[in-house]
């Protein structure tokens, strides 16, 4: 698995969903003007451009481990303190922030109950920690279509069901274990528009993420019958895609 990719290439694959969720994300998160934030795992930028345009550049902090990602975000957002770091090692002192918020990143945390839980150090007294997750084990994420596909083609494969917080309940688990407080958890939809089958695929070559490398992974022959099998199984175009984030906010 790979966010070591151009920052256009995630864009197209799974930023064309994540900016239809930030706006929730904040309102979750209870953001007021006047508050400082920060963008836990930010990618290249959809939370934070939410922000930024709500709260202005000096009111948002941002942080991701991709190299490429941080340097998009920097340049997208001048102003905003952007710096590579994982989670789990938030490089702020404590209580720097009113709110921390984590946008389609607890999944792929290394230990995401030690990340949430360095959320809620750099986050005030009372002050939210808010996060969501794709639904990839109840199969209503983003990516459905492609993972029951591919499990057609290997029944046997990873293909992010299991991930920490993609299932009803287990984020809200994770940010208790993490020592949160009055946590409350709900869920989020989106829906996008592909105009073809073609557009819809093509950013799954990109090789961004789990589904990415698993397509890279394929031989020719394997990729085709993958390819097919999807386009058997999307409505006629133009079609939607309708996903589930599972969402939690608690108090640091």
């Amino acid at each position: 698995m790979s966010f070591d990719v151009a920052a256009d290439a995630y864009d197209g694959f799974m930023g064309r969903y994540s900016r239809l969720l930030s706006s929730q994300m904040v309102d979750l998160a209870s953001v007021c003007a006047g508050q400082r934030i920060l963008d836990v795992g930010c990618g290249t930028g959809a939370l934070t451009s939410e922000l930024v345009a709500r709260f202005g550049p000096a009111a948002v902090a941002a942080v991701d481990p991709s190299e490429p990602f941080v340097a998009a975000t920097r340049e997208r957002h001048p102003g905003v303190d952007v710096r590579r770091s994982v989670a789990e090692q938030l490089p702020f002192p404590d209580s720097a922030f009113d709110a921390t918020l984590a946008q389609l990143v607890v999944h792929f945390m290394k230990d995401p109950v030690a990340g949430l839980t360095e959320m809620g150090r750099v986050t005030r007294r009372d002050g939210v920690v808010a996060a969501c997750v794709w639904d990839h084990g109840g199969g209503e994420g983003p990516l459905r279509i492609f993972w029951d596909a591919a499990r057609t083609l290997n029944p046997e494969i990873d293909d992010e069901s299991h991930l920490p917080g993609a299932r009803k309940g287990h984020l809200a688990e994770l940010l208790e274990a993490a020592g949160l407080r009055e946590i409350e958890a709900t869920a989020l939809s989106v829906t996008l528009e592909h105009p073809t089958f073609d557009a819809w695929w093509e950013p799954f070559t990109r090789g961004v993420g789990p589904a990415g490398a698993y397509l890279a992974s394929l031989d020719a022959d394997q990729g085709t019958r993958l390819r097919e099998d999807c386009r058997r199984r999307v409505p006629s175009e133009p079609f939607t895609v309708t996903a589930i984030a599972w969402a939690a906010r608690g108090l640091a």
